[in-house]
């Protein structure tokens, strides 16, 4: 999903989760903020479906189940709270079904976008890694078959790169496994991985620069 760079007011999480059911439009909440999100290109929606379709068709009969992205998510950091709205997870123990997000997941996937590659790649990554029963983060490219895991071991995540729709990306804690041309099926590569001219991904860009300045 693509989200904006701006920031209004502070709210509560109360206050967010009230405005969430009333909007016609999805927000994140990051400790207080709120950050507008909208819609996704095509091929980021071909990528995100297919992976929903093949994990869905892997799990049936199982416990775990896969979520899209308009499952909220809900992450604790030392007192404070995010919600955000992965394109897919991946929950084997769910919370009550009235519920409209869900604590648990065992598997988050993002597809990276120019508007939020920068937020997937460090600020979700980061906040996602927090995550207990995290298993496994998976962030895909939509332009190029190529796939970055962060797989928990027992020296912590460990990162990985799956390339090519030859190559499999193993799910051992699901008993299953994503097939690389089954994700990126139908979908025509480009040259380069971020393709769109999108100037909120120069402005993130730049402000990570900054930052590690």
């Amino acid at each position: 999903m693509m989200s904006s760079a701006e920031r209004p007011d502070y709210y509560s999480v109360e206050e967010y989760l009230e405005r969430e059911i009333q909007s016609r439009t999805k927000s994140e909440y990051i400790d207080g903020w709120i950050r507008a999100m909208t819609g996704a290109t095509v091929r980021h929606n071909q990528v995100a479906v297919h992976c929903l379709v093949a994990l869905g068709n892997k799990l049936k009969g199982k416990d775990c189940r896969p979520y899209n992205s308009d499952m909220k998510l809900r992450i604790d950091r030392d007192g404070r709270r995010r919600f955000y709205y992965p394109d897919l997870q991946v929950v084997c123990q769910s919370n009550d079904p009235s519920s409209v997000y869900q604590d648990l997941p065992v598997l988050i996937i993002e597809v990276l976008s120019p508007s939020t590659r920068n937020y997937d790649l460090h600020e979700k990554m980061e906040a996602y890694l927090t995550i207990p029963s995290l298993e496994c983060y998976i962030v895909l490219e939509q332009h190029q078959p190529l796939a970055i895991l962060m797989r928990r071991t027992q020296h912590g995540f460990v990162r990985e790169t799956v390339q090519g729709t030859e190559s499999t990306i193993d799910l051992p804690f699901l008993g299953c496994w994503l097939a690389m041309k089954d994700i990126y099926e139908g979908i025509e590569f480009t040259d380069t991985c971020v393709q769109e001219a999108d100037p909120e991904y120069e402005f993130a860009e730049q402000s990570s620069e900054e930052g590690n300045q």
